[in-house]
Protein backbone atom coordinates (compact mmCIF):
# COMPACT_ATOMS: atom_id res chain seq x y z
CA UNK A 1 0.00 0.00 0.00
CA UNK A 2 1.30 3.61 -0.38
CA UNK A 3 1.43 6.45 1.40
CA UNK A 4 -0.52 9.95 0.71
CA UNK A 5 -0.44 12.84 2.83
CA UNK A 6 -0.16 15.91 0.42
CA UNK A 7 -4.18 16.27 0.23
CA UNK A 8 -5.44 16.95 3.68
CA UNK A 9 -9.27 15.85 2.93
CA UNK A 10 -12.35 16.49 5.22
CA UNK A 11 -13.36 13.44 7.07
CA UNK A 12 -16.57 11.65 6.44
CA UNK A 13 -16.47 9.60 9.45
CA UNK A 14 -19.05 11.96 10.99
CA UNK A 15 -17.40 11.74 14.65
CA UNK A 16 -17.82 14.95 16.87
CA UNK A 17 -14.20 15.58 18.88
CA UNK A 18 -14.53 17.11 22.19
CA UNK A 19 -10.32 18.17 22.80
CA UNK A 20 -9.83 19.44 26.63
CA UNK A 21 -7.25 22.08 27.04
CA UNK A 22 -5.03 19.94 29.62
CA UNK A 23 -4.07 18.11 26.80
CA UNK A 24 -2.85 21.26 24.92
CA UNK A 25 -1.01 22.30 28.38
CA UNK A 26 0.64 19.11 28.24
CA UNK A 27 2.02 19.47 24.51
CA UNK A 28 2.71 22.96 25.11
CA UNK A 29 4.89 22.03 28.13
CA UNK A 30 6.34 18.68 26.53
CA UNK A 31 7.67 20.53 23.82
CA UNK A 32 8.85 23.97 25.68
CA UNK A 33 10.58 21.62 28.27
CA UNK A 34 12.43 19.40 25.78
CA UNK A 35 13.49 21.70 23.92
CA UNK A 36 14.89 24.05 26.33
CA UNK A 37 16.80 21.12 27.39
CA UNK A 38 18.32 19.97 23.70
CA UNK A 39 19.40 23.60 23.83
CA UNK A 40 17.98 23.99 20.11
CA UNK A 41 18.05 27.61 18.19
CA UNK A 42 15.29 29.24 17.08
CA UNK A 43 15.52 28.46 13.61
CA UNK A 44 15.98 24.25 14.45
CA UNK A 45 13.85 22.09 13.97
CA UNK A 46 12.42 20.13 17.05
CA UNK A 47 9.42 17.40 17.35
CA UNK A 48 8.25 15.48 19.92
CA UNK A 49 5.52 13.25 20.00
CA UNK A 50 3.04 11.73 22.67
CA UNK A 51 0.24 9.50 22.98
CA UNK A 52 -3.35 10.54 23.69
CA UNK A 53 -6.01 9.29 26.13
CA UNK A 54 -9.91 9.75 26.18
CA UNK A 55 -13.15 7.67 25.90
CA UNK A 56 -15.64 7.31 22.90
CA UNK A 57 -18.96 7.31 23.94
CA UNK A 58 -21.60 6.38 20.95
CA UNK A 59 -20.16 9.46 18.14
CA UNK A 60 -18.25 11.24 20.39
CA UNK A 61 -15.02 10.99 20.80
CA UNK A 62 -13.65 13.09 24.33
CA UNK A 63 -9.89 13.37 24.13
CA UNK A 64 -8.74 14.00 28.22
CA UNK A 65 -5.13 13.78 28.74
CA UNK A 66 -1.70 12.81 27.45
CA UNK A 67 1.66 11.09 28.04
CA UNK A 68 5.09 11.53 26.34
CA UNK A 69 5.97 8.73 24.03
CA UNK A 70 9.94 7.26 23.82
CA UNK A 71 11.26 6.82 20.49
CA UNK A 72 14.22 6.61 18.48
CA UNK A 73 14.28 9.11 15.45
CA UNK A 74 17.68 7.57 12.44
CA UNK A 75 15.89 6.66 8.99
CA UNK A 76 12.87 5.48 10.60
CA UNK A 77 10.44 6.64 13.91
CA UNK A 78 10.98 3.77 16.25
CA UNK A 79 8.53 4.31 19.39
CA UNK A 80 9.50 1.84 22.31
CA UNK A 81 6.89 -0.34 22.63
CA UNK A 82 8.16 -1.62 26.14
CA UNK A 83 7.88 1.82 27.11
CA UNK A 84 4.34 2.50 26.18
CA UNK A 85 2.68 -0.23 27.10
CA UNK A 86 3.75 0.17 30.98
CA UNK A 87 2.85 3.87 30.51
CA UNK A 88 -0.44 2.94 29.64
CA UNK A 89 -0.86 -0.17 32.24
CA UNK A 90 -0.21 2.93 34.42
CA UNK A 91 -2.77 5.25 33.28
CA UNK A 92 -5.24 2.24 32.57
CA UNK A 93 -4.48 1.19 36.70
CA UNK A 94 -5.76 5.21 37.57
CA UNK A 95 -7.93 6.07 34.73
CA UNK A 96 -9.77 2.84 33.96
CA UNK A 97 -12.22 4.33 31.98
CA UNK A 98 -9.41 5.97 29.48
CA UNK A 99 -7.87 4.24 26.73
CA UNK A 100 -5.49 5.19 23.98
CA UNK A 101 -7.25 6.84 21.29
CA UNK A 102 -4.35 8.85 19.06
CA UNK A 103 -1.44 10.36 19.33
CA UNK A 104 0.39 14.10 19.05
CA UNK A 105 3.37 15.57 17.24
CA UNK A 106 4.14 18.96 16.76
CA UNK A 107 5.18 20.74 13.51
CA UNK A 108 4.57 22.77 10.32
CA UNK A 109 2.73 19.42 8.58
CA UNK A 110 2.79 16.01 7.99
CA UNK A 111 5.23 13.69 7.15
CA UNK A 112 6.03 10.07 5.81
CA UNK A 113 7.10 9.46 9.30
CA UNK A 114 3.49 10.57 10.73
CA UNK A 115 1.56 7.92 8.46
CA UNK A 116 4.63 5.30 9.59
CA UNK A 117 3.70 6.15 13.13
CA UNK A 118 -0.36 5.88 12.35
CA UNK A 119 0.16 2.34 10.84
CA UNK A 120 2.42 1.29 13.89
CA UNK A 121 -0.38 2.61 16.32
CA UNK A 122 -3.06 0.99 14.72
CA UNK A 123 -1.65 -2.27 16.55
CA UNK A 124 -3.25 -0.67 19.66
CA UNK A 125 -6.19 1.50 18.45
CA UNK A 126 -7.77 0.02 14.50
CA UNK A 127 -8.39 4.39 14.04
CA UNK A 128 -5.65 6.09 15.78
CA UNK A 129 -6.32 9.83 15.95
CA UNK A 130 -3.39 11.79 15.12
CA UNK A 131 -3.04 15.26 17.13
CA UNK A 132 -0.55 18.05 15.29
CA UNK A 133 0.53 20.83 17.06
CA UNK A 134 2.01 23.88 14.84
CA UNK A 135 4.81 25.97 17.24
CA UNK A 136 5.32 28.30 14.48
CA UNK A 137 1.84 29.98 14.52
CA UNK A 138 1.21 33.08 12.63
CA UNK A 139 1.15 36.44 14.85
CA UNK A 140 -1.85 37.69 13.19
CA UNK A 141 -3.53 34.10 13.56
CA UNK A 142 -6.67 33.96 15.81
CA UNK A 143 -7.13 30.00 15.88
CA UNK A 144 -5.17 27.91 17.53
CA UNK A 145 -2.64 26.30 15.79
CA UNK A 146 -3.77 22.68 16.48
CA UNK A 147 -5.13 20.19 13.58
CA UNK A 148 -6.59 17.24 13.91
CA UNK A 149 -6.52 13.78 11.51
CA UNK A 150 -8.19 11.37 10.65
CA UNK A 151 -6.82 8.19 8.71
CA UNK A 152 -8.97 6.78 6.16
CA UNK A 153 -8.11 4.18 2.76
CA UNK A 154 -8.33 5.49 -0.38
CA UNK A 155 -8.09 4.00 -3.60
CA UNK A 156 -5.63 6.42 -5.86
CA UNK A 157 -4.58 5.68 -9.23
CA UNK A 158 -5.77 2.11 -8.78
CA UNK A 159 -3.90 1.56 -5.86
CA UNK A 160 -5.43 2.01 -2.39
CA UNK A 161 -3.44 4.30 -0.08
CA UNK A 162 -3.90 5.90 3.39
CA UNK A 163 -4.41 9.47 3.60
CA UNK A 164 -4.79 12.02 6.44
CA UNK A 165 -8.18 13.35 6.38
CA UNK A 166 -8.67 16.68 8.88
CA UNK A 167 -11.36 16.52 11.15
CA UNK A 168 -13.07 18.94 13.08
CA UNK A 169 -12.87 19.50 17.10
CA UNK A 170 -14.19 21.76 19.67
CA UNK A 171 -12.62 22.82 22.76
CA UNK A 172 -14.36 20.95 26.15
CA UNK A 173 -13.66 22.24 29.88
CA UNK A 174 -14.90 21.20 33.21
CA UNK A 175 -14.29 23.47 36.07
CA UNK A 176 -10.94 22.00 37.62
CA UNK A 177 -9.53 22.74 34.08
CA UNK A 178 -10.86 26.29 34.09
CA UNK A 179 -8.91 26.76 37.29
CA UNK A 180 -5.54 25.71 36.03
CA UNK A 181 -5.50 27.60 33.04
CA UNK A 182 -6.50 30.52 35.17
CA UNK A 183 -3.47 29.99 37.10
CA UNK A 184 -1.32 29.61 34.00
CA UNK A 185 -2.68 32.59 32.70
CA UNK A 186 -1.60 34.35 36.05
CA UNK A 187 1.92 33.13 35.89
CA UNK A 188 4.51 36.40 35.12
CA UNK A 189 7.25 35.55 32.18
CA UNK A 190 9.16 36.80 35.73
CA UNK A 191 7.77 33.36 37.37
CA UNK A 192 5.90 35.41 39.86
CA UNK A 193 2.08 35.27 39.89
CA UNK A 194 0.27 38.33 38.87
CA UNK A 195 -1.77 40.02 41.74
CA UNK A 196 -4.03 43.04 42.42
CA UNK A 197 -4.02 45.66 39.40
CA UNK A 198 -1.68 43.57 37.39
CA UNK A 199 -4.76 40.81 37.76
CA UNK A 200 -7.28 43.54 37.13
CA UNK A 201 -5.38 44.87 33.77
CA UNK A 202 -5.17 41.36 32.69
CA UNK A 203 -8.83 40.74 33.11
CA UNK A 204 -9.92 44.08 31.33
CA UNK A 205 -7.78 43.00 28.49
CA UNK A 206 -9.35 39.74 27.89
CA UNK A 207 -12.39 41.03 28.33
CA UNK A 208 -11.84 43.58 26.01
CA UNK A 209 -10.38 41.47 23.20
CA UNK A 210 -13.40 39.08 23.75
CA UNK A 211 -16.04 42.08 23.21
CA UNK A 212 -13.65 43.25 19.97
CA UNK A 213 -13.73 39.44 18.75
CA UNK A 214 -17.91 39.45 19.37
CA UNK A 215 -18.45 42.75 17.72
CA UNK A 216 -16.77 41.47 14.23
CA UNK A 217 -18.30 38.16 14.30
CA UNK A 218 -21.43 40.06 14.38
CA UNK A 219 -20.77 42.37 11.53
CA UNK A 220 -19.01 39.23 9.45
CA UNK A 221 -22.34 37.14 10.03
CA UNK A 222 -24.87 40.32 9.37
CA UNK A 223 -22.31 41.20 6.07
CA UNK A 224 -22.79 37.29 4.68
CA UNK A 225 -26.63 37.94 5.66
CA UNK A 226 -27.16 40.59 3.55
CA UNK A 227 -25.22 39.02 0.57
CA UNK A 228 -27.14 36.29 0.75
CA UNK A 229 -30.45 38.18 0.83
CA UNK A 230 -29.12 39.75 -2.49
CA UNK A 231 -28.23 36.55 -4.10
CA UNK A 232 -24.03 37.76 -3.98
CA UNK A 233 -23.33 33.96 -2.64
CA UNK A 234 -25.48 30.58 -2.14
CA UNK A 235 -28.18 30.63 0.53
CA UNK A 236 -27.05 28.43 3.61
CA UNK A 237 -30.09 27.24 5.23
CA UNK A 238 -28.49 25.68 8.08
CA UNK A 239 -26.78 29.11 8.71
CA UNK A 240 -29.79 31.03 8.70
CA UNK A 241 -31.69 28.68 11.04
CA UNK A 242 -28.42 29.44 14.04
CA UNK A 243 -29.05 33.12 13.01
CA UNK A 244 -32.77 32.57 13.86
CA UNK A 245 -32.22 31.02 17.03
CA UNK A 246 -29.83 33.23 18.10
CA UNK A 247 -31.96 36.58 17.35
CA UNK A 248 -34.61 35.04 18.76
CA UNK A 249 -33.00 35.09 22.65
CA UNK A 250 -32.53 38.62 22.22
CA UNK A 251 -36.33 39.60 23.13
CA UNK A 252 -35.32 37.67 26.49
CA UNK A 253 -33.30 40.12 27.51
CA UNK A 254 -35.70 43.20 26.84
CA UNK A 255 -38.51 41.35 29.55
CA UNK A 256 -39.85 42.81 32.22
CA UNK A 257 -39.31 39.31 34.28
CA UNK A 258 -35.59 39.73 33.16
CA UNK A 259 -35.08 43.34 34.28
CA UNK A 260 -36.38 42.32 37.92
CA UNK A 261 -34.08 39.28 38.30
CA UNK A 262 -31.22 41.86 37.07
CA UNK A 263 -32.31 44.56 39.39
CA UNK A 264 -32.68 42.12 42.19
CA UNK A 265 -29.61 40.38 41.63
CA UNK A 266 -27.71 43.89 41.11
CA UNK A 267 -29.18 45.20 44.74
CA UNK A 268 -27.93 41.84 46.23
CA UNK A 269 -24.40 42.58 45.32
CA UNK A 270 -24.66 46.41 46.55
CA UNK A 271 -25.54 45.15 49.79
CA UNK A 272 -22.72 41.98 50.22
CA UNK A 273 -20.65 44.75 48.85
CA UNK A 274 -22.01 47.58 51.86
CA UNK A 275 -21.74 44.56 54.51
CA UNK A 276 -17.79 43.68 53.87
CA UNK A 277 -17.35 47.52 53.73
CA UNK A 278 -19.33 47.35 57.01
CA UNK A 279 -17.43 44.91 58.19
CA UNK A 280 -13.98 45.84 57.78
CA UNK A 281 -14.45 49.56 59.07
CA UNK A 282 -16.02 47.97 62.26
CA UNK A 283 -13.52 45.82 62.26
CA UNK A 284 -10.68 48.99 62.07
CA UNK A 285 -12.53 50.09 64.73
CA UNK A 286 -12.87 47.95 66.94
CA UNK A 287 -8.92 47.65 66.37
CA UNK A 288 -8.48 51.27 67.34
CA UNK A 289 -10.52 51.07 70.45
CA UNK A 290 -8.44 48.11 71.62
CA UNK A 291 -4.88 50.38 71.12
CA UNK A 292 -6.47 53.07 73.18
CA UNK A 293 -7.53 51.16 76.16
CA UNK A 294 -4.01 49.72 76.09
CA UNK A 295 -2.29 52.83 75.68
CA UNK A 296 -4.52 54.09 78.78
CA UNK A 297 -3.93 51.24 80.64
CA UNK A 298 -0.21 51.72 80.85
CA UNK A 299 -0.66 55.10 81.48
CA UNK A 300 -2.73 54.04 85.06
CA UNK A 301 -0.41 51.64 85.57
CA UNK A 302 2.10 54.33 85.71
CA UNK A 303 0.02 57.00 87.75
CA UNK A 304 -0.90 54.65 90.82
CA UNK A 305 2.45 53.69 91.26
CA UNK A 306 3.25 57.47 92.05
CA UNK A 307 3.41 59.34 95.41
CA UNK A 308 -0.03 60.31 96.05
CA UNK A 309 -1.31 58.04 93.36
CA UNK A 310 -5.30 57.19 92.88
CA UNK A 311 -7.23 59.81 90.99
CA UNK A 312 -4.34 62.27 91.48
CA UNK A 313 -2.66 60.61 88.80
CA UNK A 314 -5.49 61.01 86.22
CA UNK A 315 -5.21 65.15 86.82
CA UNK A 316 -2.79 65.88 83.80
CA UNK A 317 -5.19 63.89 81.35
CA UNK A 318 -7.69 65.99 79.05
CA UNK A 319 -11.57 65.27 80.70
CA UNK A 320 -12.42 64.00 76.56
CA UNK A 321 -10.14 61.35 77.37
CA UNK A 322 -11.39 60.28 80.66
CA UNK A 323 -14.59 59.96 79.33
CA UNK A 324 -13.48 56.95 76.83
CA UNK A 325 -11.90 55.09 79.29
CA UNK A 326 -14.65 53.45 81.16
CA UNK A 327 -15.88 52.22 84.58
CA UNK A 328 -12.90 49.64 84.49
CA UNK A 329 -10.36 52.57 84.34
CA UNK A 330 -12.31 55.00 87.12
Amino acid sequence: MQVDHQEHRASLSGLQFQLHPLVLINISDHHTRTRANAGCGAGEEFRVMGCLLGSQSGRTVDISNSFEMRYLESSAVDIDHAFLLKKMEQYKQTFPQQDVVGWYATGADTTDADMYIQRKLMEINESPIFLRLDPRCDPGQKDLPVYLYESELHVLDGVPSFIFVQAKYTIETSEAERIGVDQVAKILPTGGTATGATQLSAHMTSMHSAIKMLISRVELLHQLLLKMQSGEVPFDHQLVRQAAGLIKRLPAVDSQQFGQDYTTEHNDTLLAILLAAVTKGTASCNEIVDKCNLAFDRVSLKGSGRKGGGMGSTIGLPMGMLGGLGSDFL
